[in-house]
């Protein structure tokens, strides 16, 4: 059974006034608080007590009077912003944005000026009014949050509203800048654009009162917005500034294209940028640079690429204008039209320029001067007949044909050298313009290497003028130079030699000149030789230099058995009338075929090449030499009148003079009768007769005198010739440039080649993969061609059928592919 002992009464004491006195207490808490907090709004906090008026706002919230302290103090707060806006902002607006004076001439233009100037003074007043307002609040609700601190920590946080300084910068937006009784926002976002709009024409504003006033509005955040991280200057300003720009770029876009030449145009978009760049960064949202900088890109670039392309681009290359590129390049890479106009109008550019190159090559199809022996150059066996030790031709880039003479044949090639250097000089312009202005830009990259390889290709004759610019440095260009400079030049020459496509023909054409230099010892540098044909090789693979590498091994085993026939001549005791220097060649490696050009050799000179022979095949059994002596060259003592010259002449040349030995002076032989003296075909016969009476040394005289050799002409020895030279050298009059007709025929040759080679690497591809579609086996073709020539799908089809034929192929079942036959 549970007992209930009765509460003990506690007698009531009369000291505690409990509810009456709490409520009575907490009104004169108010009324103290309340008027310290509008000291502290009329700046006299300093005379105020900050422990006594902290207790006052602690025991409110204690006495459970949070909810009245709470919104008494958001009262008073927003009536102090009502009076501050009241009293400061609004005295501030500005009255003079969008006026006009209507005055003409120049008093307009001053009062123009003079309104511009007001216009920026009241439009800093009234931004800085703004920030005064805020920094006092701010300042003012920074001592509230002091005060208030126990009712933040206590009362808000229960009753699910801001703290008293949140609440007061929601106060500040409200009654400032969205205040209902005064247009605050329309007039500070009118003159922040004002501002703006003042600088961008040019005159100078307070960027200081703008970056605050612009702080201001990043600093608030409705905290009533769905999105709390849209600042007022995201919501209010930001839309307005974009619009505001994109109509006044959009209408500078179009008055500047029109008034402006491209350079200056685009220096004046690229100061824009900066302007823009700068503008964002230092007093606007960095935010904002984004979309700002794109409707730049958008009003400024985009529409106007291809007008400042057409209008500038051709004279700033030509001005050799790399700041304005390098600025064209910027501006045209940040959209995405810029760059591919730029890459089609450079290309466009290069393939115009090397039209007119190519144009300069007109009429270099005509017949030489006074230059080297061309010869047909056929030998296997080339034999250098001396009189006296060993001389090296060394070629005259310019005629040396007299009035008398025949054709100027250093034209045509000077312009195969000049065609070269223009193009290395274009090249070089280029290569300057990529790396300086074009920031080595990979498009553009592509872009003029497509171009080069168009117009270098499109000039048939770019192979054999390649060929002719390496011959000349090597035979005397390269002359005095060092080792690095030569180096230099070789490989700018392999640099054009990289835009070939048909590299066959270059090949036959090198190969060729590459004979002359070996056989006629005219090389500057067999380390510059060495180091082009290095070059080659890492260019084209070890197939395309195989033969070229075999001619320097002929050559060099030639002087071994140069050394061993004057070793064999002393032990037999011979001593031949004429000495002799011979080079003997691999047929399969040098460009010459086998059948030698007709000539009555004199015997005493044969007699010395029987004595080779017998040399010769006594240690190489099983060989058969094939005399060439149309290549090869003599030196040769002839007595004038006046003085004895040491001539040097072609081997053709000296069987001429040889005829005229026993002929007393004033008396003749007729073209006839040297040519069956000689037994030389016509045309050879002419061009030495024209290098002996027509050129610059005229040591023989035709009869009557001109520039060409007829058939019915006559030819005296000159024993008048005089000379200051005691050593003379007569070249053979040749074109160095194939003609038209020479071309032709080598093309048939290369064609011819081509043939065989398309043949082998069909067989070679059928033999691995054994069955191949049609298309298929065309691309793999074309693919391993491609290192030296490009063979059209009609040349490859052409040659599958004649393969057909002779049965390595044969049709697939479907009859769209091909099956190799073992």
């Amino acid at each position: 059974m549970q007992s209930h002992a009765q509460p003990k009464m506690r007698p009531k004491q009369g000291k505690i006034k409990a509810p009456k006195r709490a409520e009575m207490d907490t009104v004169v808490l108010w009324e103290r608080l309340s008027e310290s907090i509008r000291e502290i709004h009329n700046k006299k906090a300093h005379f105020l007590s900050f422990e006594e008026n902290y207790r006052f706002a602690y025991n409110m919230v204690l006495y459970r009077k949070g909810d009245e302290l709470y919104k008494g103090v958001t009262k008073l707060v927003a009536e102090n912003l009502d009076r501050l806006a009241e009293e400061v902002i609004v005295p501030t607006f500005v009255t003079s944005i969008g006026t006009n004076s209507s005055k003409a001439g120049g008093n307009s233009a001053l009062q123009e000026g003079v309104d511009r100037l007001r216009r920026g003074e009241e439009g800093t007043a009234l931004l800085k009014s703004l920030k005064s307002v805020r920094d006092e609040h701010v300042g003012n609700m920074e001592k509230l949050k002091g005060l208030l601190a126990y009712m933040d920590r206590v009362h808000t946080k229960a009753a699910r509203v801001p703290v008293i300084f949140e609440a007061g910068m929601q106060l500040f937006l409200e009654h400032i800048i969205h205040s209902k009784r005064w247009p605050i926002r329309q007039n500070i976002t009118d003159t922040l654009l004002d501002q703006i709009q003042l600088e961008r024409d040019g005159h100078a504003i307070n960027r200081s009162a703008v970056k605050g006033c612009v702080d201001v509005l990043i600093e608030l955040r409705d905290i009533k917005e769905p999105d709390i991280k849209n600042t007022v200057y995201k919501l209010d300003f930001e839309p307005l500034f974009l619009e505001r720009s994109r109509n006044f770029y959009e209408e500078e876009g179009v008055t500047l294209i029109g008034s402006s030449d491209p350079t200056e145009y685009l220096q004046k978009v690229e100061a824009r940028f900066d302007q823009e760049t700068s503008r964002t960064q230092y007093y606007l949202s960095s935010f904002t640079e984004a979309p700002l900088l794109d409707i730049l890109k958008d009003h400024l670039i985009t529409p106007h690429v291809e007008t400042i392309v057409s209008r500038g681009l051709d004279g700033m290359i030509d001005s050799d204008k790399i700041d304005s590129l390098a600025r064209m390049y910027r501006l045209f890479v940040m959209v995405p039209s810029g760059l591919p106009v730029l890459k089609k109008a450079m290309k466009e550019a290069i393939i115009r320029r090397g039209k007119e190159i190519n144009a300069t090559d007109v009429g270099a199809d005509g017949e030489g001067g006074d230059g080297e022996d061309e010869g047909d150059g056929n030998a296997d066996l080339l034999t250098d007949i001396k009189g006296k030790g060993r001389e090296s031709l060394v070629p005259k880039r310019k005629g040396t044909a007299g009035k008398g003479g025949a054709n100027n044949g250093g034209k045509p090639v000077e312009v195969a050298i000049q065609w070269v250097q223009n193009v290395l000089d274009l090249k070089d312009r280029f290569d300057k313009l990529l790396r300086d202005a074009f920031a080595d830009d990979i498009a553009l990259q592509t872009a003029f290497t497509e171009a080069f390889k168009r117009f270098i290709n499109n000039n048939k004759k770019a192979p054999e003028f390649i060929s002719l610019f390496i011959d000349e440095n090597l035979k005397k260009g390269l002359k005095g130079k060092s080792d690095d400079e030569v180096d230099v030049i070789l490989d700018k020459t392999i640099t054009v030699f990289q835009f070939i496509e048909e590299r066959d023909v270059f090949e036959r054409y090198y190969k060729t000149h590459l004979a002359k230099r070996l056989l006629q010892q005219r090389s500057v540098s067999d380390d510059a030789e060495r180091g082009m044909l290095a070059k080659l090789k890492i260019e084209c693979g070890y197939q395309f230099t195989q033969k070229l590498e075999g001619m320097f091994n002929d050559i060099k085993i030639s002087n071994d058995h140069m050394n061993g026939y004057r070793e064999y001549l002393i032990k037999t005791g011979q001593n031949p009338e004429v000495p002799i220097s011979v080079n003997v060649l691999t047929s399969t490696f040098w460009p010459m075929s086998l059948a030698p050009q007709p000539c009555t050799i004199p015997l005493q000179m044969t007699a010395a090449c029987s004595s080779y022979e017998r040399y010769y095949l006594s240690r190489h059994s099983g060989r058969r030499l094939t005399w060439q002596p149309s290549l090869g060259s003599a030196d040769v003592r002839v007595t004038f009148k006046a003085k004895t010259h040491d001539l040097n002449v072609s081997t053709f040349s000296l069987v001429i003079l040889l005829l005229f030995e026993p002929v007393a002076e004033g008396d003749i032989l007729t073209y006839e009768e040297i040519h069956k003296a000689t037994g030389m075909n016509e045309d050879e016969l002419k061009r030495h007769l024209q290098s002996l009476a027509c050129a610059k040394f005229k040591v023989l005289k035709k009869h009557p005198p001109g520039r060409d050799v007829l058939s019915d002409d006559s030819f005296s020895f000159n024993h008048d010739f005089t000379s200051p030279m005691q050593r003379i050298k007569i070249s053979t009059i040749a074109a160095k440039v194939e003609s038209t007709e020479q071309r032709r025929e080598t093309m048939e040759k290369v064609d011819e080649e081509r043939k065989h080679q398309i043949d082998a690497c069909i067989v070679r591809t059928m033999k691995d993969r054994k069955v191949l579609p049609h298309n298929e086996l065309i691309n793999e073709v074309t693919r391993q061609l491609a290192s030296r020539f490009q063979p059209s799908p009609l040349q490859i089809k052409k040659r599958i059928e004649a393969l057909i034929e002779r049965e390595y192929l044969e049709r697939g079942e479907d009859k769209k592919s091909y099956v190799y036959q073992a």
